[in-house]
């Protein structure tokens, strides 16, 4: 399984992010969207399944639906969590979430 999620997730990259396809990538959002792209990765992925020892899934219509989404949802989180630059994360304090809250709080009782 860990392969196959993998596998989904580089060739996902591959299609959305890479400088190499980008002449030839359409500009359509479907192509740019790591989602949309990752469930048809899991999808192509389960019919090449009878051509590699890679994956042992049956070929079935309801595994390449279930793949295809596997695959749609990690791709998508992995690409959310990874880019050039390494990890990406937010950071947020809950000292300038309070002092947010009491500014907004501040204005409406002054103007109340």
């Amino acid at each position: 399984m860990l392969t196959f999620i993998l596998a989904c997730y580089g060739l996902t990259q591959i299609i959305v992010y890479s400088k190499i396809l980008s002449p030839i990538r359409p500009s359509y959002y479907f192509f740019n969207c790591p989602m949309c792209v990752g469930f048809w990765v899991g999808v192509f992925l389960v019919i090449l399944n009878p051509f590699t020892e890679l994956f042992i899934f049956d070929v079935s219509l309801i595994n390449a639906f279930v793949l295809g989404c596997l695959s749609s949802g990690t791709s998508y989180a992995l690409c959310m969590l990874v880019s050039d630059g390494g990890f990406q994360h937010e950071y947020r304090t809950q000292r300038s979430v309070d002092s947010k809250v009491e500014t907004e709080t501040s204005r409406q009782v002054l103007q109340g």
